[in-house]
């Protein structure tokens, strides 16, 4: 009998190898650090760890991946405390605005660079090191925000007929976007102007006035435009003032000369082209509304957006029309 039995047990070790014997133990998950976007074996399949960029970092060009350059965009150009939807939605915006720009070829502020950390030619870019003197008590929470946004986001870009496309986007809107033409010369159809509901009551510096005497008045524009004749009463010295459709300043003629509303906001330094003008003897004053060119997401609205429930990808399509969400490497 006792042969019988272990002759029974060698059977079926032969047969299924002995695994029914042992019980595996259960995994023990390691904790994430905070500092980094997901463990090494997830970063491994990440779509924009896969894709590698040259930085021009203001001193030197440095190889980093899209994993490693993204957050440090966001972080730059939205606030942390924003909703994750929206946070997602800028992620999103500004990994196709990267590749947009790089399929038109490198910048000759940076030749041997793809993007750099520099606003006023690529992206607003914060390292960890200056989000923790930035943030404070709040680093850890407001950096685990940015790092989600992005790991959640991963590879997703928008695309109108198949290419990225140039994700605009701006702080706040004066109750409508412009369409690209306002701000800029050409058209592109998804970038029209829609509905964005902030408002004053979430948006911080929603009006700001700009006062200038006489005098301040006329070195600025002078400086870019010395052929307006500034003389005689400042009442005269701004006139024809005429609106779009998105209640940007379209056009004004400014001693004579005539100007567009994306100009004069660019000489004088107004949040954006959404003004109206007062001039007296003593004062020329406008009244701005909003903040940015207006043009793609507005930041405030996204998140007033997402605060209403909407997904990223709703806020994306709600400000750039007909365009599909897909993964790009």
């Amino acid at each position: 009998m006792k042969q019988a039995l272990m002759a029974g047990l060698a059977w079926v070790l032969l047969l299924f190898g002995g695994a029914w014997l042992v019980t595996p133990k259960p995994e023990t998950a390691q904790p994430e650090k905070p500092d980094t976007p997901g463990r090494e074996e997830e970063k491994a399949v990440l779509q924009d760890s896969r894709s590698v960029l040259q930085v021009f970092d203001g001193e030197k060009t440095v190889e980093m991946t899209m994993a490693e350059y993204l957050p440090g965009v966001v972080r730059g150009e939205m606030p942390a405390v924003f909703e994750m939807e929206a946070l997602k939605a800028q992620a999103v915006a500004e990994r196709t605005f990267i590749y947009y720009h790089m399929q038109g070829g490198r910048k000759a502020a940076h030749p041997d660079a793809d993007v750099c950390m520099d606003y006023r030619c690529c992206n607003a870019w914060v390292s960890q090191e200056r989000a923790k003197s930035n943030w404070g008590d709040n680093y850890e929470e407001y950096n685990r925000k940015i790092l989600q946004s992005v790991e959640e986001t991963d590879g997703q870009v928008m695309l109108y007929e198949g290419e990225p496309i140039l994700a605009a986007f701006h702080s706040s809107s004066a109750g409508v976007t412009a369409k690209s033409s306002d701000a800029w010369v050409s058209d592109r159809p998804y970038l029209v102007s829609v509905e964005s509901p902030e408002g004053a009551d979430s948006v911080p510096n929603y009006y700001s006035v700009n006062t200038f005497t006489p005098e301040e008045f006329k070195s600025k524009v002078l400086a870019q435009e010395p052929e307006a004749k500034l003389e005689g009463s400042p009442a005269g010295w701004v006139t024809d003032l005429r609106k779009n459709s998105s209640n940007r300043v379209e056009s004004v003629t400014i001693g004579g000369v005539p100007l567009r509303g994306t100009q004069v906001r660019s000489i004088l330094g107004l949040r954006s082209a959404c003004f109206t003008v007062e001039c007296a003897d003593d004062a020329i004053t406008f009244r701005v509304t909003g903040y940015g060119h207006g043009v793609g997401m507005s930041q405030y609205g996204a998140n007033t957006l997402a605060k209403e429930g909407k997904t990223w990808q709703e806020i994306l399509q709600w400000y750039y029309r007909g365009v599909s969400i897909e993964t790009w490497g």
